[in-house]
């Protein structure tokens, strides 16, 4: 079983991220925008998404109204806190707000006027959840409280939040095959022969399953697992009592330390005769194996997920494979900011979230499935895509749990 990181191991490893983070991937991101101020602000318990990336392990939840801000000054990105004190953010924020002689608000004021700010982004979108963290009444109170002359330089930038979380620091990097090795613990004992025994266990048997040993580990899981399986006659999908000869299919994510995976896996449950997985599957499960190959290809810096998935799509299907994309970044969150490639719903382009460009040091689930002969093959890997292309973080793409 794999060894869970104590709860100081992982807050020390989580504000080392956050100073990655600040140091490192914030400059980068402010400096690709017109913006000169972004302003983060969040109410207790009603935190913007990017919170949590943006303060240390200690700092649970905002306090009253947490009020950060990253301006430009020079070559520079100088980052504020506008918020009570506190000894473990004041290690990285300036502390600004005097808060025994003004108001938060006038606080903010006097820091736009301080850097003469003229673009302030604010975290309000239409077009994307990880960009629109901003409550409406925190935006309505600031419309009110700012002085007019800043309130007509608020702008929007999406791509300021949905890259900050989504570019993955140097050590974010190097803990995921840690992280992909719980996840794995839990899908190996699952799909095994002391887990399964056929014509008692049922496919809700081992989701059950899945979600206790993820408990027991002191981890979450940030959907429910799921488990189905195919047998001949039943259709494409079927769930119940698990049977020799059926092929299951197992959809499973974790978060462990900020850090999520997605991964799907299949198992074959021999009958009596069988010394190997039939040949229809294994067949199957290699046009699937190709597919993935192919989008794998077809990533490159600066193309957008549309491009990634049009291209991928029309490979495929020139080499016979019946295909089936929607592969999402997946990051601090399993469906997480960044650019989309397909939706299961949708094979097309999708607009404006499909046509954000990809960047290095990013992790995605490459996801997808093909139908061959009667059946469809899902799999689904947690991938890093880096100046050496698209990696896979745990091995065995390519095989199917032989139970025997």
């Amino acid at each position: 079983m794999v060894q869970i990181k104590t709860v100081k191991e992982q807050s020390a490893l989580r504000d080392q991220i956050l100073k990655e983070r600040l140091d490192v991937l914030l400059p980068k991101v402010m400096k690709e925008s017109k913006a000169d101020a972004w302003v983060i602000a969040s109410k207790e318990y009603h935190e913007d998404l990017i919170f949590p990336l943006l303060v240390p392990a200690s700092y649970i939840t905002a306090r009253r109204i947490t009020l950060l801000a990253f301006i430009k000054d020079h070559d520079t990105i100088r980052r504020f806190s506008l918020s009570l004190p506190d000894e473990d953010l004041d290690q990285y924020y300036e502390s600004y707000w005097e808060y025994q002689k003004e108001t938060q608000s006038e606080a903010l004021n006097r820091l736009f006027h301080e850097f003469d700010v003229q673009h302030i982004a604010w975290n309000t979108s239409e077009e994307s959840a990880f960009a629109d963290g901003l409550s409406s009444g925190l935006y309505k109170q600031y419309q009110r409280e700012i002085d007019p002359c800043y309130v007509e330089r608020f702008t929007e930038d999406k791509l300021l939040p949905i890259k900050l979380m989504e570019i993955r620091t140097e050590t974010e990097k190097s803990l995921y095959p840690h992280v992909m090795e719980a996840a794995f613990a839990v899908i190996e004992d699952t799909f095994s022969k002391h887990t399964i025994v056929p014509g008692v266990t049922t496919c809700a048997d081992l989701e059950w399953h899945m979600k206790q040993m993820v408990q027991d580990m002191g981890l979450v899981f940030w959907f429910s697992p799921t488990i189905d399986l195919q047998r001949e006659g039943e259709g494409p999908r079927y769930y119940g009592v698990i049977e020799k000869g059926d092929l299951l299919h197992c959809d499973f994510g974790i978060r462990y330390m900020n850090l999520c995976t997605d991964t799907q896996r299949n198992a074959y449950v021999a009958k009596d005769e069988e010394t190997q997985i039939p040949e229809k599957i294994r067949k199957g499960f290699a046009a699937n194996n190709r597919f993935q190959d192919i989008v794998r290809e077809n990533f490159a810096l600066g193309r957008t997920g549309n491009d990634v998935f049009t291209a991928s799509v029309e490979q495929a299907k020139k080499e016979g494979i019946r295909p089936c994309l929607y592969s999402h970044p997946c990051n601090v969150y399993g469906h997480g900011p960044g650019t989309i490639i397909g939706l299961y719903t949708q094979q097309e382009e999708i607009p404006v979230r499909g046509d954000i460009r990809l960047d290095h040091d990013t992790v995605f689930a490459l996801e997808l499935n093909v139908q061959y002969e009667d059946m469809t093959f899902y799999s689904e890997e947690t991938v890093l895509f880096d100046t050496s292309g698209v990696q896979f973080l745990y091995p065995g793409r390519d095989e199917i749990y032989f139970i025997k």
